[in-house]
This record gives structure tokens, sequence and C-alpha cells, in this order.
């Protein structure tokens, strides 16, 4: 048994059954059931996910002003026709820049979940590599604002969790875990003390790292696992094993 096993639920409770039901009735679209032809993180492609009646992730940057837009990159470049970061430009800015490959402009987050108006669940992945975290948080909590659907954020970085875990604690929160280039006792205490500082509702995990003891050990005591991105059947299969659902993209997206 891991050491830190036992102090798991004390530092990083299990969320009531209940709040986390919607995580385990579906499978999730990663970035909207996106390719052959339509582009990720477009409302085509969210569309296309509620047809089919699949869950759906979307990833959110904040804009220069603190406004929430669903975009995966940093920097606009590889799907749009501008240069540079999307944080350094106001909302007003971003309307009006259009997707590439179609007539889209980057949605913002408020729009998208005015779009969907709880017929799927939604999972948030909520960009912030550094600490300073503020304006994205506030931005995602601000679009949710009056939101009744389900729904959920999540990120790579502990301390976003924790920061809804304070300021929005109605809203469920997860935490996205990859155990590449962290492996060895090093990996598992930092896995451990971030998961203690996120305190999430659930995991999502990289799929490539299953089966994982962490993964293993949360998911016994009542914390959902979520796995991604689940591309072929034999990623399919792990995570039927060893997750509780999946973030999947059609074989050949792009």
């Amino acid at each position: 048994m891991s050491p830190f096993a036992r102090l798991d639920s004390l530092f990083s409770p299990a969320p009531d059954p209940a709040r986390v039901a919607f995580l385990i009735a579906q499978p999730f679209a990663h970035r909207g059931l996106h390719g052959r032809g339509l582009v990720e993180n477009s409302l085509a492609a969210f569309d296309a996910a509620i047809a089919q009646g699949y869950g759906m992730e979307c990833d959110v940057h904040a804009s220069l002003d603190g406004v929430a837009f669903v975009f995966h990159d940093a920097d606009l470049d590889r799907l749009t026709g501008e240069k540079g970061r999307l944080g350094d430009r106001t909302a007003n800015l971003l309307d009006a820049v259009v997707l590439s490959g179609t007539q889209e402009c980057l949605p913002r987050l408020d729009t998208l979940l005015h779009r969907i108006d709880g017929r799927t669940p939604l999972l948030i992945e909520v960009k912030a590599p550094t600490r300073n975290i503020v304006r994205i948080c506030r931005a995602t909590r601000r679009a949710l604002e009056g939101y009744r659907g389900p729904v959920a954020i999540m990120s790579f970085n502990p301390l976003v969790a924790a920061w809804f875990r304070r300021e929005a604690p109605h809203i469920v929160r997860g935490f996205v875990v990859t155990e590449e280039g962290k492996h060895g006792l090093r990996g598992k205490i930092e896995r451990t003390l971030a998961l203690w500082k996120a305190k999430p509702d659930f995991l999502a995990y990289d799929v490539r790292d299953l089966p994982s003891p962490f993964a293993a050990r949360a998911r016994k005591r009542g914390l959902p696992v979520l796995t991604w991105t689940v591309r072929n059947a034999a990623a399919e299969a792990v995570a039927f094993a060893h997750a509780d659902e999946s973030i999947f993209e059609i074989p050949g997206d792009v």
C-alpha cells in the first residue's frame, strides 16, 4: 500500500457520488466531435457532439480584459490566420478572429454554454500554465454564472481546482494528470502533493499512463477517473479496464 493512501482521504476527500454522477454517464468528445472537416473547439464540432449524445470537453483561455474564450493553444497561429498570443488581445478583437477553414469566429465560453443549454455535460479545461491563475479562473466563473447544466472545470494546474474550491465550491472540479517525465519517487510525491492541494472531485488521466497505482488509489476511494485522449481500440480497452469514462477523438481526427 502506498504510504500516502491513508492520508489521501484526509487531505483530498472523495466527493458525494451524486455530485459527480454525470461524469460517468457518457463519453466526452475531446474539443468537440472534431475532424472530418470540423475544426476542434468550434461550435460546429460541439453541435456534432450534441447531435450524437456525447458529453464534450473544451479548453479556455482568457482575453486581455478577462473574457473566457474557447481555444486550445496559447497562440493563435495554428488554427487561425492570425499571429500572437490570445491573451494579449481584448475580447472585441478576438471576436473578429476566424477559425481556419471555417466561417466561425473564436467562440466565447458563455456563447458555447448558451448553445449547449444544459443538453449534455461539458468539461472545461482551464489553461493556466503558471501561478497567475486569477484572470482565467474569474473569467471562467463569470461565464458560468447562472448556468444550470451539468458542467465541470479541470486543469493540469492544481491551483485552479483549489481556487474554485474556495471561490465557487458548487462547481465540480477536476485535476488533469500525466505522468510523462514524472516517474519514480519524486513523481509520486509531486502528484500526491498536487492532489492534496487541488482537492478535486475527479481526475482526468493520461491514457498512456494507465494502469496507474495513483489513479487506481483515487478511483478506489470514490474519485471518478476519466481518461484522455482515447483515439483507438487499444486505448479504448485500457479506458474500459482502468477508468470510469473516456475523453475521446474519432480515428483520423486532426
